[in-house]
């Protein structure tokens, strides 16, 4: 059976910036209550005529420059995201196009923890035999989503995507993906208005259902509970430790989630990815722009053994434990 392993990472973020001091412009919020409460400084937000689908293609156009393989090669496309260019076609079928790629393509709702979910269906795929070459993007236009009066989530999310090109090898690259999702805590976050069950109206315009609600403390708990216990599941299934691990890779919360993991989990602050101070929450996007940071100041190494861990809406959560097999 054919392994699956990551080939190359990059990333895309818009232009524009979104900082603290343009904030406290909007709402009644300071540089200092964001820093000490979420580690953001700043976000990146798309400019007017930039969907998901196009921060999708340029990330996705990156990864497979970086890894050297043409477009005809790949035969699988995965977008996570949770900001749909609509709800059809699939925001995959549209950065496809963008892309120039002629394959299988399909968007994966699972919100944060939709690129932990990808990773597992891209890995599903190929040690299956059903696809050699797999490109898995995570990509999320989330600022058009957020109530600009909100302070509770407007200070939070930004804009960016991220992709990985995965491809069969005869050496162990991922090494084990545990997922789960505990539909009882839907309403902690979600988006309400849009869809079957509320459509979008006037009513539900009025209402605020368009934009993004959350309850952040119950968030908070749920995260720090679940992602220790996850984490440690996948790699018990990889037949690994957590002194295994040579870098933890979370989800881009919450600077306060990912300490709180790390210490429990007994993994040194050293060892611990963090993006968030210049991009903010980006949803699916954050743990593949949290690794192509790794990857492009230098520090991430061949044989390098990778916990991604995320956490969501739905409520979802996941790990994959990764040996990296990419360039160094």
């Amino acid at each position: 059976m054919p392994h699956a392993a990551i080939l190359a990472v990059a990333s895309y973020l818009p232009e524009r910036r979104l900082t603290n001091a343009d904030l406290e412009r909007l709402v009644d919020t300071s540089d200092e209550w964001i820093v000490s409460r979420t580690g953001i400084c700043e976000r990146h937000v798309a400019a007017p005529d930039e969907s998901t689908s196009d921060l999708a293609a340029k990330a996705g156009a990156a990864a497979l420059a970086r890894a050297g393989v043409a477009p005809a090669e790949v035969d699988l496309l995965i977008v996570a995201t949770s900001s749909p260019d609509m709800l059809f076609p699939a925001t995959a079928c549209l950065a496809a196009r963008k892309m120039g790629l002629s394959c299988p393509a399909f968007d994966l709702s699972a919100a944060c923890t939709g690129f932990i979910y990808a990773i597992g269906q891209a890995t599903s795929a190929i040690e299956s035999g059903r696809s050699r070459t797999v490109l898995v993007i995570g990509a999320d236009v989330l600022t058009r989503l957020i109530d600009f009066t909100d302070r509770g989530t407007c200070i939070l999310f930004g804009d960016g995507a991220g992709a990985l090109v995965m491809r069969a090898s005869e050496k162990p690259g991922v090494l084990g993906v545990h997922l789960g999702a505990d539909g009882s805590g839907a309403d902690l976050l979600s988006l309400r208005a849009g869809g079957s069950a509320r459509p979008c109206s006037v009513e539900a315009l009025r209402d605020g259902d368009n934009f993004i609600k959350m309850n952040g403390s119950e968030v908070f708990k749920f995260a720090v509970r679940q992602i220790p216990i996850v984490t440690r599941q996948a790699l018990q299934e990889s037949g690994l430790t957590v002194d295994d691990v040579t870098w933890l890779v979370p989800h881009q919360a919450n600077t306060r989630i990912t300490a709180t993991v790390a210490e429990r989990l007994g993994i040194p602050a050293a060892r611990v990815v963090e993006r968030i101070a210049d991009v903010g929450n980006t949803s699916t996007a954050s743990i593949p722009l949290a690794l192509d940071a790794l990857y492009t100041g230098g520090n991430l190494h061949a044989g390098d053994v990778l916990a991604l861990v995320g956490f969501g809406a739905g409520l979802t959560w996941g790990a994959a434990i990764v040996t990296w097999t990419g360039e160094e």
